[in-house]
């Protein structure tokens, strides 16, 4: 008899293996960062691995991870590291994902605590394998941190909930104080960039969202480099202004691998001022536009500037 044993590594992105490679495009001298590896860096990272938490700073890549660390600060991703979802620029684990963990949102809490963070930014994979798309999972995490550390001010960036009737309000009645959901990029490139999603959708969610609660800040993000118009992200802001969302991030698309969406260009520092320009004149309460911005790159300090913000414009 013979046994046979699959010793073939899972591939990171089964649905990407068979598509062609294309050129990964040299970085210019503005996007470069530090290696990390400072000790206040391995200390977070210990404090990570001991809670056996997952966390979107390494899954994504982010480039913003050495000096975010080295801060301890760190964006938590629940719900595991497997997404439902296969968005052709993501470099997050794509496949059938595990089952939720019922010590996660504890364990967060004491991450979070064991940080000292005054601010956090909680993120998931999408979960449309489950039938709140993992709304109460949300919910639990936020009530944890509340519970665990009353002045830990928290930010969410969620999936769209797409069909997932109900979730959320879920999400909304544990009162974040940001409820950050990524538009990524502008609707013509949905059907190739992002082809789960749908854009109005997500517009629909941001303005729902304030529906219910007028007191939480909403925030949406965008890469550009896709190869995107510029007409098309002045539309997009509006639309977002439309819904009434109060943040507005725009940051450089990087290609994870070959197989990942190609990049159609690096946009100069020079065009992201003039976006931030351009954003702010439109009403958006704050406006990060930058080759390294990304959704939580900086968040506590902007969660601060976005509340002074509102304070003056209420007159306050």
């Amino acid at each position: 008899m013979v046994t046979l044993i699959d010793t073939a590594a899972r591939p990171r992105h089964p649905e990407k293996a068979n598509r062609p490679d294309s050129i990964v495009l040299r970085k210019p001298d503005w996007i470069r960062v530090k290696a990390p590896g400072s000790p206040v860096y391995n200390e977070t990272r210990k404090i990570v691995r001991e809670n056996n938490l997952v966390t979107v700073c390494e899954e994504a890549g982010c480039p913003n991870i050495g000096e975010c660390w080295s801060k301890k600060h760190a964006t938590m991703m629940i719900m595991g590291e497997i997404c439902t979802r296969a968005c052709a620029f993501c470099n997050v684990r794509t496949g059938l994902p595990t089952a939720l963990d019922p010590n996660e949102p504890e364990n967060v809490a004491k991450a979070v605590s064991k940080l000292g963070l005054e601010h956090v930014v909680i993120t998931s994979v999408d979960r449309d394998d489950l039938a709140d798309g993992g709304a109460q999972h949300f919910a639990d995490v936020i009530r944890a941190i509340r519970a665990a550390t009353p002045k830990t001010t928290i930010e969410i960036l969620t999936p769209d909930f797409l069909r997932k009737e109900g979730a959320l309000e879920i999400v909304v009645a544990a009162k974040p104080d940001v409820f950050n959901h990524n538009l990524e990029t502008v609707p013509s490139k949905y059907l190739k960039v992002r082809p789960g999603a749908r854009y109005f959708h997500s517009i629909r969610l941001l303005q729902r969202v304030k529906e219910l609660d007028p007191s939480i800040f909403t925030k949406s993000g965008i890469m550009v480099g896709l190869g995107e118009e510029r007409n098309e992200v002045l539309q997009l802001m509006d639309d977002l202004r439309s819904a009434e969302v109060d943040f507005l991030t725009i940051g450089q698309y990087l290609q994870p691998t070959k197989k990942h969406y190609p990049l159609q260009r690096f946009v100069t520092p020079e065009e992201f001022k003039s976006y931030a320009t351009v954003a702010t004149s439109k009403g958006f309460l704050l406006v990060s536009s930058s080759p390294l911005t990304r959704s939580s790159h900086h968040a506590g300090e902007d969660f601060a500037r976005l509340r002074d913000n509102r304070m003056a414009k209420l007159g306050h």
